[in-house]
């Protein structure tokens, strides 16, 4: 299972009392090797990867004995897209945000629950599948996004179905390395036991030449610490890789996938809904923070700095005031960390350093935010702000950056699109600025039918490297956005919580 590997000072945030990954360097290849093979006792043939110079042919390397793995029956799937499994949750999971950095850049990741599901063949069963999108952005940009099927069996454990991922370089798909199907490609694979017991070997991706992971637990019932607080109930596995490394990783009961670990990187749970849902209304300040946001990219437009500086100052107290309460932690340093650029920014007066400041601060907010609202109405809001980043790459003449700001769109309307029941749904849009308020209206197949042409048309100028064509339709999206509502899947018309937020 592909993820994006992190680094940086997460560690200290999540891992609680002496609890010590003592494997979190991941040794060179040949000292991984003899590890290997001191530790096992049954061989597989892998190609790995050498340095420069060295011999690339297959070594063999040492996998667990049939004896240690749990994931060696025949599974049956009576229920199988109700995935309750508690350290992989994913039917209980609406979306999870993800933060750290990769390679000294900010990372940041979105996993979301999609409403559709996939059936599969294998192993001669009709099996249906849950279906989550993995999208990561690295440095702001478009990175790598995944579409990931599971099913969970008849004794708890739920099993890997296969991905199908794009890697991006520069806005474009640059390869599908990763991409891999059961039945097609080879068996499914166990991701996680119905119940773990220290010493247990199975393995999540099994094709080896196309993918292959064997997990080992390591410790269980630890105890962590996450957006809410501790968390009891943690376990501690270590991942082997085709390659001959290592990667340590922690899952947590109502998160799934909590924390990665290689050479000193991390990629960690920022926030869970609704594992970490708030309820009651969305919070005054951070309306207040979404608002000034959007007043501050449209004070920037026309360089209005005295209009800009007193959004900053009102911004500044409803930050101060938010953070007197509970706030999960790393939202909270990236929120306190894009306050500062847009700070330095406005009192610069540097116009689009502005206005990308004022885009950062609303997607941070919007993160927060999502403790309150549902995640199809952050979506859409999500939405309109990269409209608004397509339209300033389109400024700063980079095309790169607009054809991932054109590929984004598209995948963030995969998740908000659609109903697995229904082509006429109710939307939520915002108003022109990022982050801006809610506004209500109806929209039916039409209206999803005129933005799906308008996406296109962004996506083929932004190929085609028309930079002032993509501008165009994109601000022609804006206008479609105005007045749409989104179904939140409540029992209500439209997609506001009532009064007591339930």
């Amino acid at each position: 299972m592909r993820r994006m590997r992190t680094m940086g000072f997460l560690l200290m945030l999540l891992l609680v009392g002496s609890i010590a990954l003592s494997g979190c360097t991941n040794p060179d290849k040949n000292a991984g090797l003899q590890r290997i093979q001191a530790d096992t006792q049954t061989t597989l043939d892998l190609t790995v990867d050498t340095a420069a110079g060295e011999d690339s042919s297959e070594i063999p390397l040492t996998i667990a004995p049939g004896s240690e793995r749990v994931d060696l029956y025949e599974p049956s799937f009576s229920d199988p897209t109700s995935v309750t499994n508690p350290l992989l949750p994913v039917s209980e999971l609406d979306q999870i945000i993800l933060l750290g950095t990769e390679d000294g850049l900010p990372l940041r990741v979105v996993a979301t629950r999609l409403p559709d599901t996939k059936t599969i063949e294998w192993n001669g069963q009709q099996v249906e599948t849950l279906v989550s999108q993995y999208v990561a952005y690295l440095d702001g940009h478009i990175a790598e996004v995944a579409l990931d099927w599971y099913a969970q069996d008849d004794n708890g454990s739920v099993w890997y179905f296969g991905e199908d991922v794009f890697n991006y370089e520069d806005g474009v798909i640059a390869d599908t390395e990763g991409t891999w199907l059961a039945g097609r490609d080879g068996p499914a694979a166990m991701i996680m036991p119905g119940d773990p017991h220290v010493g247990d070997v199975y393995r999540p991706e099994n094709i080896p030449g196309i993918v292959f992971e064997e997990v080992t637990v390591r410790s269980i019932n630890e105890t962590m610490h996450g957006p809410r607080g501790h968390v009891n109930g943690a376990i501690i596995v270590e991942e082997f890789h085709m390659d001959g490394t290592y990667e340590d990783k922690i899952f947590a009961p109502g998160y799934g996938e909590f924390l990665t670990c290689v050479e000193g990187e991390l990629e960690a749970v920022a926030l869970a809904v609704p594992t970490d849902a708030r309820s009651g209304p969305l919070p005054v300040e951070l309306e207040t923070l979404s608002t000034g946001a959007a007043d501050i990219f449209e004070a920037a437009r026309y360089e209005d700095w005295n209009r800009a500086s007193q959004s900053v100052d009102t911004m500044i107290a409803a930050w101060d005031a938010y953070q007197a309460g509970d706030v999960p932690g790393m939202l909270e340093a990236r929120m306190s960390g894009a306050l500062v650029v847009l700070v330095a920014s406005v009192d610069a007066r540097q116009p689009e350093e502005v206005r990308q400041a004022a885009i950062d601060v609303a997607r941070a907010c919007l993160d927060l935010q999502l403790q309150y609202r549902p995640p199809a109405e952050i979506d859409l809001a999500r939405f309109d702000l990269w409209v608004c980043q397509l339209l300033l790459d389109v400024a700063a003449d980079d095309p790169a950056a607009v054809a991932g700001d054109a590929a984004t769109l598209k995948w963030i309307w995969d998740r908000i699109a659609y109903t697995p029941d229904s082509s006429d749904v109710s939307r939520i849009g915002t108003q022109p600025g990022p982050g801006g308020k809610l506004s209500r209206g109806w929209c039916d197949s039409s209206d999803i039918s005129q933005i799906d042409t308008q996406l296109d048309d962004i996506h083929a100028a932004a190929d085609s490297g028309d930079l002032t064509a993509a501008a165009d339709y994109a601000a022609k999206l804006r206008d479609a956005l105005a007045g749409l509502e989104v179904d939140d899947g409540d029992d209500g018309e439209d997609g506001d919580k009532d009064e007591d937020g339930d």
